[in-house]
């Protein structure tokens, strides 16, 4: 699982059976792109704002470094470095009702997150380190401006 997202119509679709999704900066894992190396088939789950029902697609991916492609994909002048490109072999929606009962667009009704760490806790306590949670939480958040695209 790789949760990817950019303004509306980032995945560029390329034919009637053909998809691409641009690989962004993130963790430096990889994980997706060597998932992809070792068994190309793939399944996707987009969930879109404000819809109940999520869009499911399933088929085999390849990772490319087409210039036009990429080209196709720059957001704040920021061009990815390579991009997936889904061969689409089955496309539904599925049923909304987790969405509904999780109330995912509702924020007024969700529950507190009151006593839950922070991202920046977690990573600290983790990886055991010594630094104070507010410089952690400093450093998050200069990475995540500087490193969002």
């Amino acid at each position: 699982m790789s949760p990817k997202g950019d303004p509306p119509g980032f995945v560029k679709i390329v034919d009637h059976k053909t998809l691409a999704i641009p690989d962004r900066i993130g963790n430096h894992r990889g994980d997706t792109l060597a998932n992809v190396l070792d068994n190309p088939r793939i399944g996707l789950m987009f969930v879109i704002p404000k819809r109940g029902e999520v869009l499911r697609v399933s088929g085999a991916a390849q990772i490319v470094l087409d210039t036009e492609l990429l080209d196709r994909m720059i957001v704040n002048g920021h061009r990815p470095d390579l991009a997936l490109l889904v061969r689409v072999e089955e496309a539904f929606f599925h049923c909304g009702k987790s969405m509904i009962r999780s109330r995912m667009w509702h924020p007024d009704q969700w529950g507190s997150i009151d006593g839950l760490p922070t991202y920046a806790q977690a990573l600290r306590d983790h990886g055991q380190l010594s630094e104070p949670t507010a410089t952690v939480e400093g450093m998050v958040a200069e990475n995540e401006e500087k490193r969002l695209y």
